[in-house]
């Protein structure tokens, strides 16, 4: 998926009557439309899926993405982004003889508008992103991480969503552990029952932020949803935006305080950096308060800037922050295989052949 990004007045939402602060799939017309009466825009590849993957790759993580790009100039930009950020990426193109002849599909694309308090309103043409089908999973890329990174979002779609559970299947037999994010509000409440059936056994590791949360289990407070999921997963990283993060287990509830900022931009990449920081750190045997204090400090970070892929050196900043050196954390980082799309991998840094693929951290 390739991002869009245009900061916009408050007026425009009602104005193109958008959906504030959530995502909203679109059609192809109504994507052209919106990015036609935008102002300015910034563009950039991105994804929810993508963006944690790629942060894991920023921090140092060896990462894959299992995902779906059309045969045009989107696609390549995503492929060549991704690349380059280091991130194995080999799934064929959706071209017509492999999506059932429906023709050539665009590629994803999300209209992202920014309004002056900072929160982000997408609007995603899913394209061929919607095309992953069950035989574009690379059973040994999974089967070589050590996490398995699934998004919520493109459960909407029934063939990706018999990809990403066939990707859950082989971790599942393969010792890979699976995590999962919730995505979005709207998304929980589509996929609810389905949801509880996949966190009773399949998830080791869930993210979501309070509001997330609550739809999921009806709970009418954090801590009442807390104590609910903690019973089905080994972690449960629970984000609240400007009052930090809890990291939950069984046995125990860490407070994570927010990492302080300066000055609030784009809250476009707010989780999936989180999810990176908290993902890098766990792959790399930290303990779980410093992945919940590294998940906090990126993902603070990113929201002083425009969009979801860091334009600073991620590395040096967690290293001041935290004092920890990520060059030790590399030579740590235990095997790991990855999927997008709905999800992905992450691998510890090493040299590697054509012939051969690199284990993954996620």
């Amino acid at each position: 998926m390739v991002d869009i990004l245009s900061r916009e007045a408050e007026a425009f939402i009602g104005e193109h009557q958008l959906n504030k602060g959530n995502m909203t799939l679109v059609a192809l017309d109504r994507s052209n439309f919106l990015r036609s009466v935008i102002g300015p825009s910034h563009m950039e590849s991105g994804g929810s899926a993508a963006n944690t993957i790629v942060g894991v790759a920023d921090l140092g993580g060896r990462t894959g993405f299992i995902g779906k790009v059309g045969v045009d100039e989107l696609g390549q930009v995503f492929r060549e982004d991704i690349r380059a950020a280091g991130v194995t990426f080999d799934v064929p193109s959706a071209v017509k003889e492999l999506v059932g002849g429906q023709g050539d599909l665009a590629t994803a694309r999300c209209i992202i508008i920014v309004t002056p308090d900072a929160v982000r309103t997408m609007n995603t043409y899913l394209g061929a992103a919607a095309y992953l089908y069950p035989d574009d999973i690379d059973a040994n890329l999974i089967a070589s991480a050590k996490v398995l990174y699934c998004e919520g979002y493109i459960w909407d779609v029934p063939i990706t969503k018999q990809a990403i559970r066939g990707a859950i299947d082989i971790a599942r037999r393969a010792d890979t552990e699976i995590s999962f994010t919730l995505s979005d509000t709207r998304c929980v409440s589509r996929h609810l029952r389905e949801w509880h059936e996949l966190l009773d056994g399949s998830i080791d590791i869930l993210f979501g932020n309070e509001a997330e949360l609550a739809e999921l289990t009806g709970a009418t407070s954090l801590a009442e949803s807390v104590e609910i999921v903690r019973q089905k997963c080994k972690v449960v990283c629970a984000t609240r935006g400007k009052h930090g993060s809890l990291v939950v287990t069984q046995d125990e509830i860490i407070e994570i305080a927010p990492y302080a900022v300066p000055v609030r931009v784009d809250t476009t990449g707010a989780g999936d950096m989180y999810a990176a920081g908290f993902l890098y750190g766990y792959t790399a045997g930290l303990d779980l308060e410093l992945c919940g204090r590294l998940a906090s400090v990126v993902a603070g970070e990113i929201i002083t800037q425009h969009g979801a892929r860091y334009e600073k050196d991620l590395v040096g900043l967690v290293e001041r922050e935290l004092g920890i050196n990520c060059g030790d954390l590399a030579d740590r980082l235990v095997p790991q295989g990855a999927f997008s799309s709905a999800s992905q991998s992450l691998q510890p840094t090493g040299q590697f052949s054509p012939t051969s693929r690199p284990d993954l951290n996620t």
